[in-house]
């Protein structure tokens, strides 16, 4: 099962939503009066996720793959390293059912559209049941867009346990948001173990801060009363 893809993603939308601003605001004042100590301890939880994550679980799941930007049309390593895992989960038998996660990320081709052509070049078996989900544009509307796919429609269907596949950097950020969104979720890391290079401290750093700012906007707009915030993740 697929639908049609959007327009590309657009980033710098987000500085013209009110509600992420209020929350940006909100979380800067929590880290200025902290001195900081409440972004370092984001810091920590991002960082546990991504080192202590398995890479398989036991049983069969259904299993959702996030996509990331592909580079001309085609998975760069990250994204490769989330198909390569997710191709070994299928061939273990561990994946009943399979949902490719994401949108168009700049060109004519989903990035669910470009990792499902890829696991196919790589010997994708005939009979594995892989859907696309090609309408999102973030890791939000990448799991909201799924819950549609998993409950048909019906909100009222009860959601089956979902492994979260995406590269360790990411794990913390699509549970918080999987556990919002009435998700039982579970973390599977693409790599085998957590890498300390330049690149990817940066990649943790900026993920404590996106995890941050949507867990402390969250809480405050429940603590205010902020029904539209609140509802923003639902």
């Amino acid at each position: 099962m697929s639908v049609a893809a959007p327009a590309p993603r657009n980033p710098w939308r987000y500085l013209r939503d009110a509600d992420v601003l209020h929350a940006g605001a909100v979380t800067l004042l929590a880290v200025l009066l902290s001195g900081g100590l409440v972004w370092l301890g984001y810091l920590v939880h991002v960082w546990r996720i991504a080192r202590c994550s398995p890479t398989t679980l036991s049983g069969r799941w259904v299993l959702l793959v996030f996509g990331r930007q592909l580079e001309g049309d085609e998975p760069e390593g990250d994204y490769r390293a989330r198909l390569t895992r997710a191709l070994a989960w299928i061939r273990a038998g561990r994946a009943r059912r399979v949902l490719l996660l994401g949108g168009r990320s700049g060109g004519p081709c989903s990035e669910a559209q470009a990792g499902h052509a890829w696991l196919q070049q790589q010997g994708l078996p005939g009979d594995a049941a892989v859907e696309l989900e090609q309408e999102s544009v973030d890791s939000l509307q990448n799991l909201r867009h799924a819950r549609g796919l998993l409950q048909g429609g019906d909100r009222a269907e009860v959601l089956p346990p979902v492994a979260l596949l995406t590269s360790r950097y990411h794990l913390a950020r699509c549970l918080l948001l999987a556990q919002r969104l009435g998700f039982d979720a579970h973390p599977a890391a693409a790599e085998e173990t957590l890498t300390h290079t330049p690149r990817y401290l940066l990649r943790l750093a900026m993920e404590a801060t996106y995890v941050m700012w949507i867990d402390l906007g969250m809480r405050w707009a429940q603590l205010v009363g902020h029904r539209r915030m609140a509802s923003r993740i639902s």
